[in-house]
């Protein structure tokens, strides 16, 4: 087996999840000791919980990762690991990244630059879905890349701008449970002519947690994310927060002092994100993380 086989078959368990193999992975890189592992390894030097460490091992015995491989690319779901070579670079350089990626679509659309995230209420304005189409529209026209996460509003609007170019759609759960149901016809759309990634197994069904997970990864694909209006505590500034920790651009599109969808990007741009009026001031912080990139 390779490490990438055996990266995947980790994935497949139960038990352990991405911190737990973020630890076998820094004690043992290439994870050539995995099928020597006990119960009571799993416990003092992974902190595995009992319950944990035997379900895991129980999955590690029974599950098979050959043939889950094949079972999935008869649904059209291609596997991305770590290791492989076709792994989205920008998912290198994040502190959490997803060990392994599951795709729909054309995974090469998850190389191209620029690349640029949009996140925002499930409930905008047709003032804020003016603006998104008087900035997003040039970028599209441009070949830019757009990056979401399916979710009603903000992200299905930014999708469907971004129809005309290329779109990536982060799902917060597996592949074979698409959410929310009133996109699903847009899901099928970017499966067929764009791409849809998801780090859960293929029948992982939708749960409230996973969402704010994902949330790490759509700003992670992204040179920056650009924020539609955001209440003060919502999940779109919780993607901001993790653009940030992540080295990324915060965009944020300005909005009136009464509007409450508008309080999250304000007070962000207040903290020292980038206001942004037009489509320009997202290409000069393109043009210039490029510069300072190849001046590194």
């Amino acid at each position: 087996m390779s490490v990438q086989e055996r990266l995947f078959h980790v994935h497949l368990c139960r038990g352990i999840g991405r911190r737990g193999i973020r630890r076998l992975l820094r004690q043992d890189p290439d994870l050539e000791r995995l099928y020597d592992l006990t119960e009571r390894d799993l416990i003092l030097d992974f902190r595995l919980r009992a319950d944990q460490a035997e379900q895991f091992l129980r999955d590690l015995r029974t599950v098979d990762p050959c043939a889950k491989k094949a079972f999935y690319g008869k649904q059209g779901i291609q596997t991305l690991t770590f290791f492989d070579d076709d792994y989205p670079l920008p998912f290198k350089h994040i502190p959490d990244p997803p060990w392994v990626l599951y795709v729909m679509g054309h995974p090469e659309y998850l190389r191209s630059e620029p690349m640029l995230a949009v996140v925002g209420t499930r409930h905008p304005s047709e003032d804020g879905l003016k603006s998104m189409e008087r900035i997003l529209k040039p970028l599209v026209a441009e070949g830019w890349t757009i990056v979401s996460g399916l979710a009603v509003g903000v992200d299905g609007f930014a999708h469907r701008l971004a129809l005309a170019s290329k779109t990536v759609a982060v799902l917060g759960s597996g592949l074979n449970h698409p959410y929310p149901r009133q996109n699903l016809w847009l899901f099928d759309k970017i499966k067929a002519e764009h791409v849809i990634i998801s780090e859960y197994p293929p029948e992982t069904p939708p749960a409230r947690h996973r969402f704010p997970e994902r949330n790490r990864l759509i700003s992670g694909l992204a040179f920056g994310t650009l924020v539609v209006e955001a209440r003060e505590k919502s999940g779109s500034l919780i993607t901001a927060d993790q653009a940030l920790e992540q080295g990324r651009e915060v965009f944020a599109l300005p909005g009136s002092i009464l509007n409450p969808n508008a309080a999250g990007t304000n007070a962000l741009i207040q903290q020292g994100a980038k206001l942004v009026r037009t489509a320009q001031d997202i290409r000069e912080e393109w043009a210039a993380r490029r510069i300072a990139g190849e001046s590194t």
